[in-house]
């Protein structure tokens, strides 16, 4: 099972990233703001697209 949410993550670091699914995991928009990102999305046809954030590499994140 692949569980990695973008394989090509370093391009997006430290931006909003939204794909097509948890399957289809083709970036359809990105950039720093999610809603911008989520609408951005929806526009270009995607019903229910998933944003996350893509922490800039060696970020320590604290949950």
């Amino acid at each position: 099972m692949d569980n990695v949410l973008l394989k090509d993550g370093e391009k997006y670091g430290g931006q909003y990233v939204a794909t097509k699914s948890f399957k289809d995991k083709k970036v359809v928009s990105h950039g720093s703001d999610p809603s911008k990102v989520f609408n951005e999305a929806k526009e270009k046809g995607i019903k229910a697209p998933v944003v996350f954030y893509v922490p800039k590499k060696g970020m320590v994140q604290i949950y």
